[in-house]
């Protein structure tokens, strides 16, 4: 069984992206903390921020993107009315 049988709707990492999430977060608390933690325990830290965090941080990137698209839609607007004048059409 992958770790992909078992995830949660809010865990949208490959196993590959966990994996290494999860050894970070074991290093940090060694290296950070001066404590030694398991991989079930840094695996239960990256779910709760993922659950708590990962639905505003997508929510940022949405607002982020928005933003960029309507910025740059008056300009392809624009580019599409010169092709169209060019063309006469």
């Amino acid at each position: 069984m992958t770790m992909n049988a078992i995830r949660c709707g809010w865990d949208v990492l490959s196993d590959d992206e966990r994996r290494f999430l999860v050894g970070e977060i074991v290093g940090y608390f060694e290296t950070e903390r001066g404590e030694k933690i398991g991989v079930v325990a840094a695996g239960q830290i990256l779910d709760f921020f993922l659950r708590m965090a990962g639905p505003l941080l997508y929510n940022r990137a949405l607002d982020d993107t928005k933003v960029l698209l309507e910025k740059n839609l008056g300009s392809i607007l624009l580019d599409i009315d010169v092709t169209l004048r060019k063309s006469g059409k």
